[in-house]
């Protein structure tokens, strides 16, 4: 196994979440549709630095990894760096907000369905991201 074997099962692995997201927004799950997905996000974004060699942190935003090796990812993928760090930093913000909450924010009551609305398309973006460089061939 090696690191386009990760890539792939990343890739596999952020497309469920993405999937799940739907579920979560039709029962009105709000605040669960911007956690779950942070987490598609955060793997779509691991996956694509393990297929070209990279070997990720273990930390929740890559974004800015996402920037430094834009030139090794396809070209169309490269340009949407800065977008995709963009989502990578909102969705890392409200990762554990949209969770666990806090004193003063309930996350059933703070999310509604435009934050999932954004949430959700923004995750789609960088899915589709991965995709194009992910190569999908036995995949995990």
């Amino acid at each position: 196994m090696g690191h386009h074997d990760l890539a792939r099962s990343y890739l596999s692995k952020a497309r469920v979440r993405l999937k799940a997201l739907q579920l979560f927004y039709d029962e009105g799950a709000y605040s669960d549709v911007v956690r779950e997905a942070q987490e598609a996000v955060e793997i779509a974004l691991k996956g694509m630095l393990w297929n070209i060699g990279v070997e990720p942190p273990k930390i929740h935003d890559v974004g800015r990894l996402i920037i430094e090796y834009r030139g090794e990812l396809p070209e169309r993928v490269g340009r949407l760096a800065p977008e995709l760090a963009r989502i990578s930093k909102w969705l890392r913000k409200e990762r554990e907000f949209a969770l666990y909450g806090a004193v003063d924010l309930v996350p059933t009551l703070e999310y509604g369905p435009q934050e999932a609305d954004r949430a959700m398309r923004d995750a789609r973006v960088v899915v589709e991201a991965a995709e194009l460089c992910i190569d999908p061939r036995s995949e995990a």
